[in-house]
């Protein structure tokens, strides 16, 4: 298996531009506070009294609601969730996912250096839970966005 493609917020908003779709894959009270635009949001981990705590339906919910081929940037808050997210959506089979490595709030590369993410670049976000992009909306999404 190839190592997953990273690429910079720069990148992805190029993506995005050309039609790829942003998955968010932050837990719902995060996704709410700020977004990319447009973004559809599946978390990988769900706010518990504990903690963060794996959600169960996070692959069952991408195998649903997106082709395996379907063009996806995957991104989180500094790039922890977004890679392993990424893993495991390559080990499921899909073919075009590429992970935002510095998130939203900007991350760090495997030296330590800092990344600016989505926000530090200066790029719009939105807030909320609009129609169609909350967690119970992508649910009920169909392959390709139907």
């Amino acid at each position: 298996m190839s190592a997953p493609k990273i690429v910079s917020v720069d990148e992805a908003k190029k993506l995005l531009d050309e039609g790829y779709v942003y998955v968010d894959v932050r837990s719902e009270p995060e996704f709410e506070a700020a977004h990319v635009p447009g973004a559809l949001n599946v978390p990988l981990n769900h706010r518990a009294p504990q903690g963060m705590v794996p959600n169960p339906e996070f692959m069952s919910v991408m195998q649903a609601a997106f082709a395996k081929d379907e063009k996806l940037v995957v991104g989180c808050k500094s790039g922890g969730r977004s890679r392993r997210a990424v893993g495991l959506l390559e080990q499921a089979g899909f073919t075009d996912v590429v992970e935002m490595a510095a998130g939203i709030d900007g991350g760090r590369d495997a030296f330590g250096r800092a990344l600016k993410g989505w926000v530090q670049e200066g790029l719009a976000t939105e807030a909320g839970s609009p129609e169609g992009q909350r967690y119970s909306d992508v649910k009920q999404r169909s392959p390709g966005g139907a």
